[in-house]
C-alpha cells in the first residue's frame, strides 16, 4: 500500500472509528505515544471522569446547598451603623509655630498610622468604660450576658467593629454591628468620639512634658553659656589677643617685605650663578673670555679692546713703510704689547668680580630665605593662636543662638498649649438602621455560596473518588499511564455466548464490534513494523480481560481478507482457544513440543476459510519447560513457513511469565486491556516486562468499552446511523485489501 493511500485512510478513519476520546490514532501507528511524545488529559478525559460519577456531584451538591439554606434560616439578624470622620491633612493654623505633636498626613504611612490608632485596643477599651447602664443591658442582651460579664465587652466590640478608609479620600467610616440597631449607632459613635478624645489627651500630655524638658534645657543652656564666656576671656588674656587684628596686619606686612626681599634675592643669585657657570665652561674649553657679553661690556676691557684694535692697524701701517728693525716699528709694537697686557689683566680681574659677585648674591639669598623663614613661623604662631580664639568665640555665639532658639520655642509651647485643636471631625454622625434593613444574615450571597460551593466541593469529591479509582478506562490511562499507543476500542458485546462472541467478526451479530476489528486490522495494517510482521503474540495484564477474544476474531479479520492464519493456544496452564470456538483438544501444542505428534496431525484445519487452529491438546503439569523447549522453537519456526500470519495466544503477564518465555520466538505484540478491570500500576508493570523483551509492541486494545459510561465520548463513532456505513466500510475495506 502506497504512503498517499495510507494518509487517505488515515484521514477517513479519524473521521470514522480512529479517533477515540480526543486521541487520534493515527493510523493505528502514526500517533500516541509511538511518536515519543507523551499523552495529556483531555477535556474529554475530564468529562467522563463526572459523567461515571455525576450522582456524587449532585448528592454533595444537595447536601452544601441544603446546609447553607439551613444556617442562613437560623442567623439572627445582624443591624449596621457607620459614623464618618474626616482627617485632616494639617491641623488648623491658629499660630505660626511649630506644634508638639506632629499629626500632619504627608504618606501613606501617616494615613495607616491613624487608622491603627482608631482600630487599637486602647480606643476599644475607651469605648467599652463609656458604656454603663440602660445601654450596657442593652448590649449584653443578644449574648445572654449580664453587666457582670463586663470583662468581655472589649473582646465583643473588637470583633463587630470595622474601619473602613473611603478610597482616594481622608474619610473613615467607622461601622458597629450588632443585633440592636440603636446599640449598634450609640457605639459607632462613641468610637468617633473616643478618637478624637484621645488626639486631644495626647496633645495636652505631649504639650507639658515639651514644656518641662524645655525648662530644663534652657537653665542647662544658660550656664553651658556663661561657662564658656568665662574660658574665652582667660584665653585672650593669656594669649594677649586684645589687639589680634593690628598684630596679624604687622606680622603679614613683614613677612610680605621678606618674600619680596628674598625674591629680588633669589634672582640676582640665580643670573650670578649663570655669569659663572658661562665663565667656568669658556675656560675649561680654553676660549678667549671676551666672548662673554658680561665681560665684553666690561668699560676698562672696551677701552683697551678698542685700543688694541687701533695699535694693530697702526703696527701693519708702519709694517708696509718700514722694517720691523725700524724704530718707529719698535715703538708700536711695544705699545701694542703693553695694551695686550693691560687687556689681559682687565679680563682676569672681571672673571674675578664674576666669581666674588656670585659669592655675595649666595650669602645675600641665605640671609633672606632665614628672615622669612623666621617671619613665616611667627605668623603660624599667630595664626594657630587665633584659630584657637576664633574656636572659642564662634562656639561661644553659636551656643548663645542655641540658648535664643530654646528660649523662644519654650514661650511658643507655653502659649499652645493652651489653645486646642483637632486633627480631625465627625462628618456624619451614625443614626440607627431601618427596621428590618439587616445586613446579616445575607441570603442571595449565602445561598450563592452555597450552590457554588456545592457545585465545586462535588466535582472535587467527584475527581477524588476518580483519582483513588485507578483502573484503566480511558486513552489517557492507556498512552499516558501504561505507556502504549492505543490502537483499537472493542465496544462491550451483551447477550452472547461464548462461541458467538469468539467469531463476532464472521456471524457479524454485533457489527460496531466487527467494525472495531476492521480498523484494528487497518491499523496493524498500517504499521510499518506490524505490516510484515509473520508471529503476533497477544497477552494481558490479568484474566478475564479478552485476550483470546481479541487473538481469535482479530486473525479471522485477517483470514477474511485473504491471509492464511493460525491460531496457537500456548496457555498451557488454562487454554480457551478451543472452548472458544467449540473445538476439541486432544492433540496440540504439548503434544507437537514433545515429538508424539507433527503440526500437520496437531492442527484443526479450515475452522474458517483461510484459518486454522493448533489447541493445547490438554493441560500441562511444566509449562516453561515446554515453552522453553527445542520442539517449540521448531513448531514457531515451521508454521512461520506455512501461513501468512502465525497468532499466539499466552497468559496472563501477572500471573505467570510464559509470554515473556514466547516473545523471543514472534515478531511483536498486542496487550489486551479490558475497559474498568485492571489497575493501572499492575498493567503499568506488565506493559514494562513486554516492552523490556526488545519485540516490537504494536499497541494496547481497550477491550469491553462500557458505551452506557463512556459513550459520551464514544457513542459517536457507533452510532446507528452509522450501520449502513459499517457493512459497506467493511466490503470497501476487504476489496481494497484483496487489490
Amino acid at each position: 500500500m502506497s504512503t498517499d493511500l495510507g494518509q487517505k485512510l488515515t484521514q477517513e478513519g479519524s473521521g470514522y472509528g480512529y479517533n477515540y476520546g480526543g486521541y487520534a490514532a493515527g493510523g493505528y501507528g502514526e500517533g500516541g505515544s509511538s511518536t515519543g511524545g507523551s499523552a495529556q488529559r483531555t477535556l474529554h478525559d475530564y468529562l467522563l471522569v463526572l459523567r461515571e460519577r455525576v450522582w456524587y456531584v449532585v448528592v454533595v451538591f444537595l447536601v452544601v446547598v441544603s446546609s447553607a439554606a439551613i444556617y442562613t434560616v437560623n442567623q439572627p439578624k445582624i443591624y449596621q451603623s457607620s459614623v464618618t470622620v474626616q482627617i485632616f491633612r494639617r491641623d488648623p493654623t491658629v499660630m505660626q509655630v511649630a506644634q508638639v505633636v506632629d499629626t500632619d498626613i504627608r504618606s501613606a504611612e501617616d494615613l495607616n498610622t491613624q487608622m491603627k490608632i482608631i482600630e487599637s485596643a486602647r480606643m476599644v477599651q475607651r469605648v467599652a468604660d463609656r458604656i454603663k447602664g440602660d445601654d450596657l443591658r442593652a448590649f449584653l442582651l443578644p449574648y445572654g450576658l449580664t453587666p457582670a460579664d463586663s470583662a468581655v465587652i472589649p473582646g465583643i466590640l473588637g470583633g463587630n467593629r470595622k474601619v473602613a478608609l473611603q478610597r482616594l479620600t481622608l474619610v473613615v467610616v467607622i461601622s458597629y454591628q450588632h443585633q440592636d440597631r440603636v446599640v449598634a449607632a450609640k457605639v459607632a459613635n462613641f468610637f468617633a468620639e473616643e478618637y478624637l478624645n484621645h488626639n486631644l489627651a495626647m496633645r495636652s500630655l505631649e504639650s507639658s512634658k515639651a514644656i518641662d524638658d524645655l525648662k530644663a534645657t534652657v537653665e542647662e543652656q544658660q550656664k553651658r553659656v556663661e561657662r564658656m564666656a568665662r574660658e574665652l576671656q582667660e584665653y585672650r588674656e593669656k594669649t594677649i589677643m586684645v589687639s589680634l587684628d593690628q598684630r596679624k596686619d604687622i606680622v603679614n606686612e613683614s613677612l610680605r617685605a621678606s618674600n619680596q626681599a628674598a625674591g629680588a634675592a633669589g634672582n640676582v643669585l640665580s643670573a650670578a650663578e649663570v655669569r659663572l657657570n658661562q665663565l667656568k665652561e669658556l675656560k675649561a674649553k680654553g676660549g678667549n673670555l671676551t666672548d662673554l657679553a658680561f665681560i665684553a661690556n666690561n668699560g676698562l676691557i672696551t677701552s683697551l679692546t678698542n685700543q688694541l684694535a687701533g695699535q694693530k692697524i697702526t703696527l701693519a701701517t708702519l709694517q708696509e713703510r718700514y722694517r720691523k728693525g725700524h724704530p718707529k716699528y719698535i715703538e708700536a709694537a711695544n705699545a701694542m704689547a703693553q695694551t695686550e697686557r693691560e687687556l689681559e689683566r682687565a679680563v682676569t680681574t672681571a672673571a674675578a668680580q664674576v666669581e666674588s659677585d656670585y659669592q655675595n648674591a649666595l650669602k645675600n639669598f641665605q640671609q633672606q630665605q632665614q628672615e622669612l623663614t623666621k617671619r613665616r613661623q611667627e605668623s603660624l604662631d599667630l595664626d594657630r593662636a587665633a584659630l584657637e580664639y576664633n574656636n572659642r568665640e564662634r562656639e561661644l555665639k553659636t551656643n548663645e543662638q542655641i540658648l535664643q532658639t530654646i528660649v523662644g520655642r519654650s514661650r511658643e509651647t507655653t502659649m499652645t498649649s493652651s489653645i486646642s485643636s483637632q486633627n480631625a471631625r465627625i462628618v456624619d454622625l451614625a443614626v440607627p438602621s431601618r427596621e428590618g434593613s439587616y445586613i446579616s444574615p445575607n441570603i442571595p450571597l449565602n445561598l450563592g455560596l452555597g450552590v457554588v460551593g456545592g457545585l465545586g466541593l462535588g466535582l472535587a469529591f467527584a475527581f477524588f473518588v476518580a483519582f483513588l479509582d485507578d483502573r484503566v478506562k480511558s486513552s489517557y490511562d492507556v498512552e499516558g499511564v501504561v505507556g502504549l499507543p492505543l490502537i483499537g476500542i472493542i465496544p462491550q458485546i451483551k447477550k452472547m455466548e461464548q462461541q458467538e462472541k469468539a467469531q463476532v467478526v464472521m456471524n457479524n451479530q454485533d457489527r460496531q464490534v466487527a467494525e472495531a476489528f476492521l480498523t484494528l486490522h487497518s491499523g496493524l495494517r498500517l504499521k510499518e513494523e506490524a505490516k510484515n510482521a509473520k508471529c503476533i503474540l497477544t497477552t494481558s495484564t490479568i484474566p478475564g480481560e479478552g485476550k483470546t477474544f481479541c487473538t481469535i476474531n482479530l486473525a479471522l479479520t485477517f483470514a477474511s481478507h485473504g491471509e492464511r492464519v493460525v491460531v496457537v493456544d500456548c496457555d498451557l496452564r488454562k487454554p480457551n482457544v478451543h472452548k472458544s470456538l467449540g473445538l476439541e483438544n486432544r492433540r496440540g501444542v504439548i503434544d507437537i513440543c514433545a515429538g508424539t505428534s507433527t503440526i500437520e496431525q496437531a492442527v484443526l484445519k479450515n475452522v474458517h476459510p483461510n484459518f486454522d487452529v493448533i489447541p493445547t491438546g490438554g493441560r500441562a503439569k511444566n509449562p516453561t519447560q515446554i515453552l522453553n523447549s527445542k520442539g517449540f522453537e521448531e513448531m514457531i519456526a515451521n508454521l512461520r513457513k506455512s501461513y501468512d500470519r502465525v497468532f499466539v495466544d499466552t497468559p496472563p503477564l501477572a500471573a505467570v511469565s510464559d509470554a515473556l518465555i514466547i516473545l523471543p520466538l514472534v515478531d511483536g505484540s498486542v496487550f489486551a486491556i479490558f475497559f474498568n478491570k485492571v489497575r493501572r500500576k499492575a498493567a503499568q508493570f506488565s506493559a514494562k516486562k513486554l516492552a523490556e523483551g526488545n519485540v516490537p509492541v504494536f499497541g494496547a486494545v481497550l477491550n469491553g468499552l462500557n458505551l452506557a459510561v463512556s459513550g459520551y465520548y464514544y457513542a459517536q463513532y457507533y452510532d446507528k446511523s452509522y450501520k449502513d456505513y459499517y457493512v459497506t466500510a467493511a466490503s470497501r475495506d476487504g476489496e481494497g485489501q484483496e487489490r
